[in-house]
């Protein structure tokens, strides 16, 4: 192998969605990211914010795109598996995040080879988002 520098370090994931507010809303006050920061690129006709955990220099961090004439919903692909983001107690965030409408398909509960609790909830776009309990 080679001296030369390669990357690090993930920076962020995109997501192309249709309403922008509500994916951040729902990343943010669901999910309890930050609204880290947003830009319009008037140019391209998008919007983009970025949300996360903390701060971009030591996070990672999604972008939400907002493409201003996208009508149609996207098709989500074969490719993209899903985020996942670590959690305290599964089951009552689970619960509070039914209670306001999140379609959760695969509730929470232990793995099926193992002892690890997740659950698979969808965003406001249908991507999928696994939550792993960790203390």
């Amino acid at each position: 192998m080679s001296d030369a520098p390669v990357p690090h370090r993930i920076l962020h994931t995109m997501l192309r969605v249709r309403d922008l507010d509500k994916s951040i809303d729902f990343y943010t006050r669901l999910l309890g990211m930050k609204l880290l920061r947003k830009m319009d690129v008037e140019g391209g006709r998008f919007t983009l914010a970025f949300v996360g955990y903390g701060d971009e220099t030591d996070h990672t961090a999604l972008e939400l795109t907002w493409n201003w004439d996208q009508e149609a919903p996207y098709d989500l692909g074969e490719g993209f598996g899903h985020i996942a983001l670590a959690c305290r107690d599964i089951y009552g965030l689970c619960e509070r995040l039914e209670a306001e409408g999140v379609n959760i398909p695969r509730k929470p509960g232990p793995m099926k080879h193992g002892s690890i609790v997740i659950a698979f909830l969808e965003d406001p776009d249908g991507y999928k988002v696994e939550l792993i309990e960790q203390e």
